[in-house]
């Protein structure tokens, strides 16, 4: 869907856990998730941790929102 949206002009960012599938089905701009079954977050870390580590995500996904790319790209 991300590939389709980019082709309207309007950029995405493909938060993934395996970096290799998204590559394959052509997003553009990559970033890796956490784990297969928790992409977002850890649920063994303490509430805080976890908010901090979900924004971090969210931090590396609008920094890649604004960037200019070329090709595809993994940040």
């Amino acid at each position: 869907m991300a590939k389709e949206i980019e082709k309207a002009g309007i950029p995405t960012v493909h938060i993934c856990t395996v970096v290799p599938i998204s590559k394959t089905v052509g997003a553009n701009r990559i970033v890796p998730a956490i784990a297969i079954p928790h992409p977002l977050g850890n649920p063994a870390k303490s509430e805080d941790e976890e908010k901090q580590l979900r924004r971090s995500l969210l931090d590396k996904a609008l920094r890649a929102l604004e960037t200019k790319i070329e090709e595809q790209t993994v940040f």
